[in-house]
C-alpha cells in the first residue's frame, strides 16, 4: 500500500508517493489560483512517475496555507457572534478589542458579555444567564450572523458552562454552527477567544476547501480517506478540519520540519526551508518542531493555540537581487510563482537569487548561458549578503553555543552554502520536496493542557499521570494505534499565584495512524 503525501504553498503543490520510509517519486507543480488544478497536477505527475496503481494508495495527506492566507488577506472570513460568559469579571476588554480594524470589521465586530465562567479550578464565577443567550439568539436572527464563537472564562477546565450555551443557542438558532473556545485554545482568556472567533469565521471556506479536495481526489480516481496536516506536525480527518481551520495555520513550515527530521534522521538540530518568497527556520526537538511558548500573532491577531517556533525572513529562489548606491540587496520582494517566466536564467529579464546561484556555478537550473556575463563583484556581493541574512537567523533560532546538525530543505536550498559558521550543512535525497514528504508521515496527536490542584491526596505524579491518560484517550480517538503511542511533551509549572496548591500540566503524545477516522 502507498501513501501520497501533498504540500500546497504559496509557489509550488509538491507531491510525493510513498511506500514504507522510501520515497518512489517527488515531483513540484505551480501553484494555481483554484489551487485544486495545481493539486490534480501535482498529484497526477507524482503517480506517473512512481508507475504506481492508484487503487493501492491507501491514505492522502495535504497540507495547505488557504486559511493563514485568508486571515492575513483579510478574504473569505465571515461575520461572527462572540459570545464571551464572564460577567461581571471581564466587562473592561470586550471581545476582539485587540484586533487590526479592518480584520475586526471583516467579521463583523459583534461581541457580547453574558453572565457566566469559572474560576481557576472549575467553581462557579457567576451563574449562567440563559435569558441573556435567548436574547443574543434573536440578534443573530435579525442581523444574519452566520457563525458564533462562545468563550467561558477558565473553559479549558470546565466546559460545561460552553455547552449548555451552546445548546440553548440552537433552540432559536437551530442549524447555526457554533465553535467552543475550550476545543481549540489553552488557558488565557483572550488569546483563546481570539482562536474561536477567527476559527468561527473560516468555517465556510473550510467547508468549501476540504469539498474541493475530496473534488479533485475523486476525480483522480482515488477513493480512500484523506486528512489534512495540522500545526504540530500531526493530522486531522477531513471532517475535523471542517470544523477547525485554525489548527491547519502553521501546516507548512511543521511538514517541512518533519519532512527534513524524517530523510535525515536527525531528531535535534535546526530546519531551514527555502522555498521561492521566504525562507522559514525552526528547531527540531525529538523529530517534532519546537513549539512558541508565549502567544502567536496571526494576522495581527494574538492567538495561543498550538504553533511551531519558526521565524522568517524574505529570502527565497525567486527573491530579487538590486545593486543600490548602498550596495547589494536581496528580497524580500520575490517574482514567486512567476519564477519560470521572469529570472534571467528561464528567459526572463529579472536578476534573482537562482541566477547568482546558477552563474556561481552552485546549482544547476535554466539556462547558465543567460547569467554568463554577469560581473563577478555583483555575484561575490550578492553571495556574501544571501550567506550573512541566513547566518543571522540560524543564530536567532539556535538555543545554545553546542554546534548542531542544520538541515536544508526547500527548492531554493540552493541557495544555502556547505557551511554556515561553525555548523555544518546537511542536504538530504528528496530535499526539494521535504514539506510533501513530512505530510505523507504524519501521525496522530493528543493533547492536554490544564492546571490541577495538588490538594486531597493528588500529587504531581498522579495528575500527570492523569493527563497523559486523557491525551492517549484522544489521540486514540483521533485514530491512532494504541501500541505506537508515545509521550513527546511533558511538563509542569506551578501556579504560586493561585490558591490550593495549582499547578498547570501539559502533556502531548503522537502514534501512527491506524484506528478510525475522527
Amino acid at each position: 500500500m502507498y501513501r501520497l503525501g501533498i504540500d500546497v504553498g504559496g509557489t509550488n503543490t509538491d507531491a510525493v508517493i510513498m511506500q514504507g520510509r522510501n520515497v518512489l517519486s517527488g515531483v513540484k507543480a505551480s501553484t494555481t489560483e483554484d489551487v485544486t488544478s495545481g493539486v490534480r497536477e501535482a498529484m497526477e505527475a507524482a503517480i506517473s512517475r512512481a508507475g504506481v496503481d492508484r487503487s493501492k494508495i491507501s491514505t492522502v495527506m495535504i497540507g495547505t496555507t488557504h486559511f493563514t492566507n485568508a486571515v492575513i488577506e483579510r478574504r473569505h472570513v465571515n461575520p461572527v457572534a462572540a459570545i464571551r460568559l464572564g460577567l461581571p469579571a471581564t466587562a473592561c476588554l470586550p471581545p476582539m478589542v485587540d484586533w487590526p480594524g479592518d480584520l475586526r470589521e471583516a467579521v463583523g465586530g459583534h461581541g457580547y458579555l453574558v453572565r457566566g465562567g469559572y474560576e481557576f479550578d472549575g467553581r462557579e464565577l457567576a451563574a449562567l444567564d440563559l435569558e441573556e443567550i435567548d436574547r443574543i439568539a434573536e440578534d443573530i436572527n435579525a442581523k444574519r450572523i452566520g457563525a458564533v464563537a462562545i468563550t467561558s472564562v477558565f473553559g479549558p477546565i470546565n466546559a460545561h458552562m460552553e455547552e449548555e450555551a451552546r445548546k440553548r443557542l440552537l433552540l432559536k438558532c437551530p442549524d447555526i454552527p457554533v465553535v467552543l473556545s475550550s476545543e481549540i485554545g489553552r488557558i488565557g482568556l483572550l488569546e483563546r477567544e481570539s482562536a474561536a472567533i477567527m476559527n468561527a469565521s473560516l468555517l465556510q471556506l473550510s467547508t468549501r476547501t476540504v469539498e474541493a479536495f475530496a473534488g479533485a481526489l475523486k476525480s483522480a480516481g482515488l477513493h480512500c480517506p484523506f486528512f489534512i496536516t495540522q500545526n504540530d506536525g500531526t493530522l486531522m480527518g477531513a471532517e475535523t478540519v471542517k470544523r477547525f481551520p485554525v489548527l491547519t495555520f502553521a501546516s507548512g513550515p511543521t511538514n517541512s520540519m518533519r519532512g527534513a527530521a524524517f530523510l535525515t534522521g536527525v531528531r535535534d538540530g535546526i530546519v531551514v526551508d527555502i522555498g521561492g518568497t521566504t525562507t522559514d527556520i525552526g528547531s527540531l526537538q525529538h523529530g517534532f518542531p519546537r513549539q512558541a511558548a508565549t502567544v502567536v500573532d496571526i494576522g495581527g491577531v494574538r492567538t495561543n493555540f498550538r504553533m511551531p517556533d519558526v521565524f522568517s525572513i524574505g529570502l527565497g529562489g525567486g527573491s530579487l537581487v538590486r545593486e543600490t548606491g548602498d550596495g547589494i540587496t536581496v528580497g524580500p520582494q520575490s517574482v514567486g510563482y512567476r519564477i519560470t517566466r521572469e529570472a534571467r536564467v528561464f528567459g526572463g529579464d529579472t536578476l534573482t537569487t537562482t541566477d547568482i546561484a546558477v552563474a556561481r556555478g552552485e546549482a544547476k537550473v535554466g539556462d547558465p548561458a543567460r547569467v554568463a556575463g554577469l560581473d563577478p563583484a555583483l555575484l561575490e556581493a550578492a553571495r556574501a549578503e544571501m550567506t550573512s541574512m541566513l547566518e543571522r537567523a540560524i543564530e536567532r533560532t539556535r538555543l545554545s553555543p553546542d554546534p548542531v546538525p542544520v538541515i536544508a530543505v526547500g527548492g531554493g536550498s540552493i541557495l544555502m552554502p556547505e557551511q554556515i559558521g561553525d555548523l555544518k550543512v546537511i542536504r538530504p535525497e528528496n530535499f526539494a520536496v521535504a514539506n510533501a514528504v513530512g505530510a505523507a508521515i504524519a501521525q496522530i496527536s493528543g493533547e492536554v493542557d490544564r492546571i490541577f490542584s495538588l490538594e486531597k491526596g493528588l500529587t504531581r505524579e498522579i495528575c500527570l499521570k492523569q493527563a497523559e491518560d486523557e491525551a492517549r484517550e484522544k489521540a486514540i480517538r483521533s485514530g491512532a494505534v494504541a501500541d505506537t503511542i508515545e509521550t513527546i511533551e511533558r511538563e509542569d509549572v506551578p501556579l504560586a499565584y493561585l490558591p490550593g496548591n495549582a499547578t498547570r500540566i501539559h502533556v502531548k503524545v503522537v502514534g501512527e495512524m491506524g484506528g478510525h477516522d475522527a
